[in-house]
């Protein structure tokens, strides 16, 4: 996957204005499709953790985060995703027992350890899978623009440190839509981490009377005293990097890849080899040693290789039990007139 251009994250420049023409026709679209879509009721409550951007936000730990809160709830999640990098077609559930991330993507496959997981891009046929696997709430990662499915508590996940970028639409920005219309479909936001960049869509959010939660990536591991060689291929690197610095680990050297990045095996020697040399220990996400293998990712470095493993933890600890309540008495409810 291709990384995102570095302009969408700055302040708006002449990039971004030249192509404003082609950015208002995407918007355009895509607000219609918001407004207008068909979205299918699977019958069961449905909580999607989205983003109003391209690139990462967090959602992948949040998803989690909430299928282990609901489950503290006496509910049985399960997780729709999209797949992405997976070559699976047909609707299928996760068998952590012998898929790969080749087959169903990376996601896919960490949050298989916290609910059962139906990988397809129609969200329909991936509930009705779920449902008959005897799960009672539904929570999709991703999805907010694209799914086809009724959504009864939209969570929008917003990166503090990056929020809406420049805060224009693809191509010139990375908003997938015009925000003052995402907006209107949105039950909640989620603002992650500790930078300062959200504070006008916290301020719009809480115009329209949304509630606005917080929380943090926490990482499991300890690594003080290690000197680190760090890489990653996700949506913003730069995270995870800090990511080990709070965790105690000197970060020595970095390698950054686009999202969702196959590594190959004369890349992978590559980092060994600069490991080696510099006598660093070699540390990735969770999400590309599941695209690597973990146990042949463990095996590059014996002893020295190193998944740092994160955790979503909300500011709040009653935040997850009520986003899982507002979802609940909005399916409840029933649609909106």
């Amino acid at each position: 996957m291709v990384a995102t251009p570095s302009f969408w994250w700055t302040k708006r420049d002449w990039r971004a204005s030249l192509l404003w023409p082609l950015a208002a026709a995407y918007g355009a679209v895509a607000a219609y499709r918001l407004r207008n879509a068909p979205r299918e009721d699977v019958g069961l409550p449905v909580i999607c953790v989205g983003n109003f951007t391209v690139g990462g936000s967090g959602k992948t730990p949040v998803t989690a985060a909430l299928a282990q809160a609901a489950r503290e709830k006496g509910r049985t999640p399960g997780i729709l995703s999209r797949g992405h990098g997976g070559s699976a077609s047909a609707p299928r559930l996760v068998d952590l027992d012998h898929d790969t991330a080749d087959e169903v993507g990376d996601e896919p496959l960490l949050l298989a350890n916290s609910a059962p997981v139906a990988v397809t891009a129609d969200r329909a046929a991936g509930a009705r899978l779920l449902a008959e696997a005897g799960c009672d709430l539904l929570i999709m990662d991703d999805g907010f623009q694209s799914a086809r499915i009724r959504i009864d508590h939209a969570v929008i996940v917003i990166d503090a440190t990056y929020a809406l970028g420049n805060g224009c639409v693809l191509p010139a920005g990375p908003l997938r839509a015009p925000v003052e219309i995402q907006m209107r479909y949105a039950s909640a936001l989620l603002v992650m981490g500790q930078g300062r960049a959200a504070g006008d869509v916290v301020q719009m959010a809480s115009a329209t009377g949304l509630p606005v939660y917080t929380g943090r990536v926490h990482p499991r591991q300890q690594l003080a005293g290690r000197r680190i060689l760090a890489f990653a291929g996700i949506g913003h690197p730069q995270k995870f990097f800090d990511t080990i610095r709070v965790a105690g680990g000197e970060v020595a050297e970095v390698r950054a890849f686009p999202d969702h990045h196959v590594f190959s095996d004369a890349e992978l020697d590559d980092l060994v080899a600069e490991a080696r040399r510099a006598d660093l220990d070699l540390i990735t996400t969770a999400k590309d040693a599941v695209r690597i293998g973990r146990q042949k990712f463990r095996a590059l470095l014996p002893g020295r290789s190193v998944v740092l493993d994160i955790d979503a933890v909300f500011d709040a600890p009653e935040t997850a039990a009520k986003i899982i309540d507002a979802a609940l008495t909005s399916a409840a409810a029933g649609p909106k007139a």
